[in-house]
Order: C-alpha cells, then structure tokens, then sequence
C-alpha cells in the first residue's frame, strides 16, 4: 500500500472511530434523560407533579388607619400631651396597684415623657425584643435551616440511616407546606425523597438513629423549669421537632400559623421528630429495623436528600408574634454558635448581651436570666426597651426583629388588644405576661407624621385586668402624639 492509500485508510478509520464514539456518548447521554425523566436515576427532570406556589383568596379585609409617609425621625413629639398621658397612667395605677416603668420617646431616641424610667422591673415577653434584635442584626435572615438524611452503608451488606436537625422547630410531620410558616419543610416530603434515593441504590431496609448534637447537652436555661413544671410554655431547645413540640391530640389548628391554646409540649422534641420519620420511612415501603436510636452523622459524607425550612426572618415573625419561648431560646443559641460563644443556654445569654452592648444598647439594670423572659428573676428597665425600639425605627440591619412584631388589632399577641379602631394598624408591639407581670413594649407611626416609640411594665398590680386595661389605653392614645 503506498503512502497515499495508507493515509486514506487511518483517516478513514479515525472518522469511523469519531463517528462510534458520537454515537456512544449520545445513546449514554439519552439514557441517562429517560431515566431521569422516569425517577430511575437522580437528576432535575420528572413525570412527577410539581408543587406550583398558589396564592390564597384573601379574607375579609379589615380597615386600617391612614398609613404614614416615609418616617421623618425630625418630627419632635409634644411634650406636655406626652406627659399628661404618663399623668393618666399614673391615677389608673393608684386604682390597680403595684409598680410600674413607663416612658415615651421620639423617632429620634429622646425620651419625653417617664416614670421610673431607669428603674428594673421583670420584663415577661418583652425580653424577646433583646434577643430578636441581637440576632436579627447578626445572623442571616435570610438563611433556612435544613433537615437531612444521611446514608451509610456497611460492609456486611446493612445500612445505616441518619436523621440530621440544623435547629427546624417548625418541621411539618407530613408534605412540605409552602403556604406556611409552621411546616415549611415537611417529614414526609423528606421520607419520600430519601426513600427514592434509597431504592435508587436498592435498599428496602436501613436502621434509622437521628443526630441531635447541635445544641449539645444543657437544653434548659435558667428560671423556665421552675416557672413551667406542666411543660406548656417550653420545648428544650433541639435541632429539629414537628409543630414546635406541640401535642394537640388531634385538636390541630386549622392554620398551623395562628393559634392562640397552648398545649403540651414534648421534652424530646428531637426523639419525637425521629419517630414521625421513622412512620414517613414505612410509608414509603422502607422498613426501619429496631427502634430509633441517638446517633451522629458519619465523617466526609453527604446528604442524600434534605429539605428547607422557611427563612430565619420569617421564623423570627413567627417567634414574636406567638411569644413562642422556645424559639426565642433557639435564637439565642444560634447567635451564639454564630459568634463563638459557649453552647449552652448561659451562652446565648452573654451572646445577646454582648451585641446589644456592640450596639450601644443600654443594659445598666439588665439581669437576663434567659433569652425569652421566661422567668421571675430577670429584670430589665424601660430605658433599654426603649433603646431597642429605637433601633426598630431605623431601616437596615435587624429589620426582621421590627417586622416580625405584632401589629395591634390585627396578628399576634396583641390582636385583641385594639382599643381604638382609627389606631388600627399603626402600632407595633411585644406583649408580655407572666402570674405578676404585665408589659408591653413598641413602635407607633403617629397621625401628623414621623413615630414614636414605648415602653411600659407593670410588676405586681393588685388587679391584674385592670393594669392590662390601662397599658391598652396608654398605648391607644400614642398615635395622636
């Protein structure tokens, strides 16, 4: 064969080779989309239904007063109505009883109108405002936190399975529920997920042990065991639990969002998340061997599936506007873990004190036994709740701890407590109620323009209902300063 011939013929054979090689890596790669399409093989493309985000149809909508115009903190407030309005409170609390801080001061910060101003007093709920402002000007807001399942595998043909929590508190024990808070991501979304994965990889049978270290071992902080031996006002603070831990034997709400009973709550929320898994599991045709069993993720491994909480401002919301101790707790915790803090719960709380004093935050008089105000012995004056509302006034960093509060009359604590309907809308609070104390504190957008911000507490009135009476008349007279 001479030199041309033997040319043609390589150049023939590289063309043929080209061609097979084409040819083999498109049949491979149509392969792997047709298994894809079919849930054979992981990857995006599906036959499955998707979940498609819907808007509700609105409710009866309720009026609200005229809203403000951008917020011009120049706006001065009048002194004298300010202090006639302290005046006011103080005769209804010589009917009452007891004792009380309370003060008023304007967009800008400067206290107007007080009594007792400096003075601690146990604060209740409205402790949550420290702790929601310190996380919220330091955390990702925007972050979920992320429910997973590990897979190990074990020479002797087992396989081992593994529960992971990143701090979830509001998992929905079934599908994933993108029209709520409360249930965000769903168990049973997670079992069939993994139970795809798992059969991908022909396993029908895995032991499950669930890893609950985030928080480590001290779960309880200071005062609340005392003050909540029925255990309806606290869940230990865990890495994942179903609804927050609670147990309402059928009574369910009809929106896990709004609710205002308290039932029982687990002690292991994270053991009882496990076991509705475990059920997810069985559903799905996994069998899980053995009971459930505390355990640890394995080392340079990955999730084989997972899913997503809503985002930490709207947990923070949900925090607020349910005065949901357990959460609050958790936020402390997160912040610590965020900023190197101990892992406890006394951590959380220097981590809380810290950045309100970062932030120039009073805390003169400040005892923060815990991150929820779950307890008699923490005490906190007026003045810092203040400087904290404050703060809520001005946009940027921390604006989750200001729009997660309860609007007045409308959502929250204090969607009973209108007591003027031209106020509707414009104010924005914290309530707070232990056996002795009654309390509230926030932002008002008043009627001429510009805001305001409030701070009354209330410690040992004779007459409860009347103190209560009081602090919601006070509070519906502030958007006419």
């Amino acid at each position: 064969m001479d030199d041309s011939a033997e040319y043609r013929h390589v150049k023939r054979r590289r063309y043929i080779t080209v061609a097979l090689s084409v040819a083999l890596t498109t049949v491979l790669c149509v392969g792997y989309v047709v298994a894809d399409i079919f849930d054979k093989l992981p990857g995006v493309l599906t036959l499955q239904e998707v979940e498609r985000i819907t808007a509700k149809t609105p409710g009866n909508a309720v009026p609200a007063a005229t809203v403000v115009e951008g917020l011009d903190a120049s706006k001065t407030v009048d002194e004298a109505a300010a202090k006639a309005l302290i005046s006011q409170f103080e005769t209804a609390a010589s009917d009452f009883g007891g004792e009380y801080g309370i003060a008023i001061a304007d967009a800008a910060g400067n206290v107007v109108a007080e009594h007792d101003l400096d003075k601690s007093y146990t604060p209740a709920s409205t402790m949550k405002t420290l702790t929601a402002y310190a996380a919220a000007t330091t955390l990702d807001m925007g972050k979920t936190l992320d429910t997973q399942t590990y897979l190990e595998q074990r020479e002797d043909g087992t396989a081992r399975l593994v529960l992971k929590g990143n701090g979830d508190m509001l998992l929905g024990a079934g599908a994933s529920d993108s029209e709520h808070i409360n249930g965000r991501a769903g168990l049973g979304t997670l079992a069939a997920n993994t139970a795809q994965a798992l059969r991908q990889r022909d396993i029908a049978s895995v032991t499950l042990v669930y890893d609950d270290s985030l928080f480590g071992r001290d779960r309880w902080p200071s005062g609340i065991a005392e003050l909540d031996s029925d255990h309806v006002y606290y869940a230990p603070t865990a890495s994942m639990a179903v609804d927050g831990g609670r147990n309402w034997n059928g009574a369910n709400p009809a929106d896990p969002d709004v609710f205002s009973a308290y039932p029982a709550l687990s002690t292991q929320p994270a053991r009882e998340a496990a076991q509705v898994f475990a059920q997810r599991l069985a559903e799905q045709g996994i069998a899980v061997n053995s009971s459930v069993e505390q355990g640890t993720v394995p080392e340079d491994t990955s999730p084989i599936a997972a899913v997503h909480s809503a985002s930490l401002n709207e947990i923070m919301a949900f925090m607020l506007r349910h005065s949901d101790n357990s959460l609050a707790e958790e936020f402390g915790r997160l912040l610590a873990l965020h900023i190197g803090a101990n892992n406890s719960p006394a951590g959380a709380v220097q981590s809380v004190e810290q950045v309100l004093t970062q932030r120039g935050i009073s805390t003169n008089g400040l005892t923060m036994l815990n991150c929820s105000g779950l307890s008699d012995d923490s005490k906190l004056t007026a003045h810092t709740l203040l400087d904290v509302q404050q703060r809520n006034l001005t946009a940027g960093a921390g604006a989750a701890a200001a729009e997660g509060l309860s609007v007045v009359g409308f959502v929250g604590t204090a969607a009973n407590r209108l007591n003027d309907a031209d106020e509707a809308g414009l104010i924005r609070v914290k309530t707070g109620s232990l056996g002795e104390v009654t309390s509230m504190t926030g932002n008002v957008s008043r009627h001429r323009g510009g805001a305001l911000s409030f701070a009354v507490i209330v410690n040992n009135p004779d007459d409860f209902e009347a103190a209560k009476s009081a602090i919601d008349a006070f509070v519906a007279s502030l958007p006419k300063l």
